[in-house]
């Protein structure tokens, strides 16, 4: 009985959680944002997905050949047609990844993993809802 229960106690902490499927423990609400002259979404974050921040977490998505500067790339659950720019799918579908170094050259809709420590923006209407920081590329 003990090995039993060591086993599902050491197999059930192994387990992880898709970044993708966390985010959608995100609501958003409109709110008129001064600073834009516009109304704009606003993110409300769940306990789940708040329980994560500055924890690394691993993604996989494709590539946005989208120029954002610097160490800064975009990757999306769905390919470039679906995604968040141009197939109407939520917010919780995109997350903007700052990797720590620089980084080989991607192409449009190529399927990367990536790692880093989560942060959750609110109100920085520069920046996407999810970013990794400090990230790395784990497999391309």
């Amino acid at each position: 009985m003990f090995l039993l229960v060591s086993f599902l106690l050491t197999w059930t902490a192994t387990i992880q959680v898709s970044g993708w499927e966390v985010f959608t423990d995100t609501r958003f609400k409109w709110q008129w944002a001064e600073e834009l002259g516009a109304k704009v979404e606003i993110p409300v974050f769940g306990e789940r997905i708040k329980e994560l921040e500055g924890k690394e977490i691993t993604l996989t998505g494709y590539y946005l050949p989208l120029e954002l500067g610097g160490e800064r790339i975009i990757i999306s659950k769905y390919p470039y047609a679906s995604c968040f720019f141009c197939g109407g799918v939520g917010p919780e579908s995109v997350a903007e990844v700052v990797l720590d170094f620089g980084h080989a050259s991607f192409v449009g809709d190529e399927l990367i993993t990536v790692k880093g420590r989560l942060k959750l923006n609110e109100n920085d209407f520069e920046s996407l809802v999810f970013i990794l920081e400090d990230a790395k590329i784990v497999q391309s």
